[in-house]
């Protein structure tokens, strides 16, 4: 099957430039959530173009891709891309790495459990591992699950509401789109432990882009949040 992202690689990095607010708050929320990273071994899940990890010094990042078209555009930013698959299929050396994170990964993840099993395995003990997304029960969660129901955004209900740049419409359509407590409810059945949270985009979905929001602690109200779990 071909990989969900394949053929929209510029249309994504496209859409972040276009909303460079909208970027700088999610890769604040990334930074806060990875700490620091230096001399630690770091697996990006769905790395994709590597956009994110342009911005920090990425030497010790790998990653995993479903998208070729993605993760070569990733590769030339210095992402060390190791395999191209879905987590589900890919084979990663156990206890090996000190974080892994997804980073809007896991809302094309249909089997959330089997996909966070095998970062699981992959982490050292205590490793840390973090989920960043769009919250199915946050606002941005409501919008892309109703263009995905329609089939467009431009719709009566969303009319006078959207974003003035929004998301792409064959990404969202795409997108399996998880709560938060589903994420927590998966890790906590696998045995993960010590949860931490922190969220951005709380403004309504058409003002986010006007200005870059800071980080604060919660997943109550964002639009994009960090879930940190432990093995």
């Amino acid at each position: 099957m071909k990989p969900k992202f394949d053929g929209y690689a510029a249309q994504y990095d496209a859409w972040f430039m276009e909303n460079e607010n909208v970027f700088q708050s999610e890769f604040r929320l990334l930074e806060k959530a990875l700490g620091d990273i230096s001399g630690k071994r770091v697996l990006s899940v769905g790395c994709g173009s590597g956009l994110f990890e342009s911005m920090i010094d990425c030497k010790n990042i790998e990653g995993v891709e479903p998208s070729r078209d993605m993760g070569a555009i990733a590769q030339k930013r210095g992402i060390n891309v190791i395999a191209f698959g879905a987590i589900e299929e890919v084979e990663l050396e156990e206890n090996a790495y000190d974080i892994i994170y997804l980073n809007g990964s896991s809302s094309y993840m249909e089997d959330l459990t089997r996909a966070f099993d095998v970062c699981k395995k992959a982490l050292k003990p205590n490793g840390k591992f973090i989920s960043l997304d769009v919250p199915k029960e946050s606002a941005f969660g409501f919008m892309y699950l109703l263009a995905k129901a329609v089939g467009t955004f431009d719709h009566p209900s969303l009319r006078g509401v959207m974003p003035k740049l929004p998301y792409p419409l064959e990404l969202c359509c795409a997108g399996v789109w998880h709560s938060t407590e589903e994420k927590v409810d998966a890790l906590k059945s696998l045995g993960f432990h010590d949860f931490d949270f922190y969220q951005t985009l709380l403004k309504n979905p058409m003002y986010t882009n006007e200005s870059v929001e800071d980080v604060v602690p919660g997943y109550q109200s964002g639009g994009y949040v960090a879930l940190i779990a432990h093995k």
